[in-house]
């Protein structure tokens, strides 16, 4: 019995319990020094919205579900910083997006995933809709689809008598600064569609969306050719990174 409460005795006079201080230290030493960082950003959405943040924190906060146990705010600061914007980042092709330390083939997908959503999205708002009446509707979804591609793409989009969007499709893609277009093609495919009207669109993967001369001239061939055929070419509009131009508006046709 002695030897017993010799044991006891030690014990309960060796052992101090540990400040709350080294307590709540401990705690946090086992959970990552982001986490409380991530609540806080969440709530900062939540109050504010969209707006509250910064690109690359609303990226950061995509991120957080695409990389679940990782500090993600230098990644998505790097993400901005190589492509210089949220839309450019979802933009630009997956290929250089795993150029960026810390994004790998299945986060690069999951971007354009949520891209590809996006634009879904925006296509929606004026799909079957008087399209002339909704037009910035229309240039944020042709910003959204085209502003950040590597090459240039001709997109046509097919309106009936109420300039209802029937169709919309990218009829030819080309190089980094040109696109081949054949008027005929334009006037075939929309005769197909039974379309009254079209609107020309393409990008400029240089950012400058000024009408090159070329440009201009082709957007008359195809009112020439599809003026006799009762349809109408109500604009063609080009899409840069650094703002859209309208032909129409411009005066160029």
């Amino acid at each position: 019995m002695g030897k017993v409460e010799d044991e006891r005795a030690f014990f309960s006079e060796g052992w101090v319990e540990p400040p709350k201080a080294a307590l709540k230290k401990a705690a946090a030493a086992e959970k990552p020094h982001y986490h409380g960082h991530r609540d806080r950003l969440r709530e900062r959405f939540a109050a504010g919205g969209p707006d509250a943040l910064p690109d690359y924190e609303l990226l950061e906060l995509l991120l957080f579900r695409l990389i679940p146990r990782v500090d993600t705010k230098p990644i998505a600061k790097a993400l901005i910083a190589r492509f210089g914007s949220l839309a450019e980042v979802l933009g630009a092709p997956a290929s250089l997006l795993e150029e960026v330390k810390g994004i790998g083939p299945n986060v690069a997908t999951d971007l354009k995933v949520v891209a590809a959503t996006a634009q879904r999205m925006a296509r929606g708002e004026v799909r079957g809709r008087e399209v002339l009446s909704n037009w910035t509707q229309l240039l944020d979804y042709c910003r959204s689809a085209m502003a950040f591609e590597a090459r240039e793409q001709f997109r046509i989009l097919f309106l009936d008598k109420k300039n209802g969007l029937i169709a919309d499709e990218v009829q030819q893609t080309g190089t980094v600064d040109h696109t081949p277009v054949y008027p005929r093609e334009v006037v075939k495919r929309a005769l197909e569609l039974s379309a009254s009207a079209v609107i020309l669109v393409h990008n400029h993967p240089s950012g400058d969306p000024t009408p090159s001369r070329a440009d201009i001239e082709m957007t008359k061939q195809i009112i020439d050719t599809a003026k006799p055929l009762g349809i109408a070419v109500h604009d063609h509009i080009i899409i840069g990174r650094k703002g859209n131009a309208s032909m129409k508006g411009l005066l160029l046709i």
